[in-house]
């Protein structure tokens, strides 16, 4: 069985010729976001997860890099680094920095940032019994095809096929010794692309592929540059439910179905003024199931929001926008919490960061919701004891939402 990875190693070697002028004295990896380096916001996303042991695979300008992070102490990190010219390819580079590696690593691109979860990551490795998973988003043209149970079916790195609906994102967990015994069977081996690694491995059938629903976001160009500029500046928006949390809860198996049953829940709307005045903003997320059921129709629920969103505008409280599943739970679709699809949408428009952000709930599902998502949970339940499978690493209970808003405030700031 794997053991869980204390070690991430990434690949820092390129010539990021696709972002010239910006790389002529940087190394694309440091390309600055917000006046720090891309890289650093990579390494803050694997420390969340647990790591603490980076080793940086540099080539071009390499020095620049080692510069600027040192040893690691200054952010609490181990970093250690395996140099070489810059005209070494992937797999060379992964060679050379063989004595440093650990039994099993996180392997990373240093030009792509994705919402994971390791543990979740490290789970379906373990239950595939293969030497490599890696995670895969959906694009036309990209150079990976799937079966429908997701079994990764061929890897062309060409990107000249039929259905080649995916590409890898560069998160890969490794195993170090079947990785490195399949060099020799690489012509001009370890002068390699580790693409050729993938290849054989896909071959071999050792290799998985999971998908990621949240959108992947890239440094590669100008152009996927300036996206992921706007993707991880800090948002101030917090996303919240609507029963139980906006306004009191119908009896259990009714559905607030006119807006003379719609009560405001004070403390919240106070709690929302509070978080108003201080630049936040809001999307709500919620359930509403009685429209599958013919319990009230979508022209009412839209009625019933307009006027709470007018009730908003007039105490100063910017709601963005309502997402609604209107879904049977029995039709076990993607949207409907404690599922996170509404999340991934609503992460793809507003381009939030899920990491850096709270889903406000009064449910168990709730919070199942925010970690299926990635983010942060605020549970507004005085009388709940109800089981939690899975709890985000950020998540709190509360009586009411007045008693979370010191702890918001700090998340959401980033202190």
């Amino acid at each position: 069985m794997i053991s869980y990875p204390r070690q991430a190693i990434i690949l820092c070697g390129g010539l990021g010729t696709r972002l010239l002028p910006l790389t002529e004295n940087l190394p694309k990896p440091m390309v600055k976001i917000m006046g720090k380096p891309f890289l650093e916001y990579l390494i803050e996303q694997l420390s969340e997860q647990g790591l603490n042991h980076f080793i940086l695979l540099t080539g071009y300008l390499g020095d620049v890099i080692k510069e600027y992070f040192g040893d690691g102490s200054k952010w609490g990190w181990r970093i250690d680094y395996s140099h070489g010219p810059k005209e070494w390819d992937t797999g060379r580079r992964l060679w050379e920095a063989k004595s440093k590696l650990e039994d099993n690593f996180l392997l990373l691109y240093s030009d792509n940032f994705v919402q994971f979860n390791l543990k979740k990551l490290i789970s379906i490795h373990r239950q595939k019994n293969i030497f490599l998973s890696l995670l895969l988003a959906p694009k036309p043209q990209g150079n990976i095809k799937i079966s429908i149970e997701g079994k990764i079916k061929a890897y062309i790195n060409n990107r000249i096929g039929e259905g080649l609906n995916y590409v890898e994102v560069g998160y890969m967990l490794v195993n170090r010794d079947y990785i490195l015994s399949l060099y020799p069977q690489i012509k001009n081996y370890p002068d390699i692309n580790f693409s050729k690694i993938i290849e054989i491995l896909v071959k071999k059938n050792q290799i998985n592929g999971i998908i990621v629903k949240d959108t992947y976001h890239s440094i590669s160009d100008v152009k996927r540059l300036r996206i992921t500029q706007e993707y991880l500046k800090l948002k101030k928006i917090i996303l919240i439910d609507r029963d139980g949390v906006i306004n009191v809860k119908a009896p259990k198996g009714k559905y607030i179905s006119n807006w003379n049953e719609f009560i405001f829940i004070d403390d919240t709307v106070e709690s929302m003024k509070q978080l108003a005045n201080e630049g936040f903003s809001f999307i709500i997320v919620t359930n509403q199931a009685g429209v599958a059921r013919g319990m009230i129709s979508e022209k009412t629920l839209s009625q019933i929001h307009k006027f709470m969103i007018k009730k908003f505008e007039s105490e100063n409280i910017k709601v963005h926008d309502i997402y609604i599943c209107p879904h049977h739970w029995d039709k076990r679709c993607e949207c409907r919490k404690p599922e996170a699809g509404l999340f991934f949408q609503i992460s793809k428009k507003y381009m939030l960061r899920m990491d850096r952000t709270i889903y406000i709930g009064d449910d168990t599902r709730d919070v199942e919701a925010a970690f299926n998502a990635g983010c942060g949970s605020v549970l507004i339940a005085p009388n709940s004891h109800g089981f939690i499978k899975n709890k985000p690493k950020w998540s709190i209970k509360v009586n009411k939402l007045s008693e979370a808003l010191p702890d918001i405030f700090s998340y959401m700031n980033g202190t």
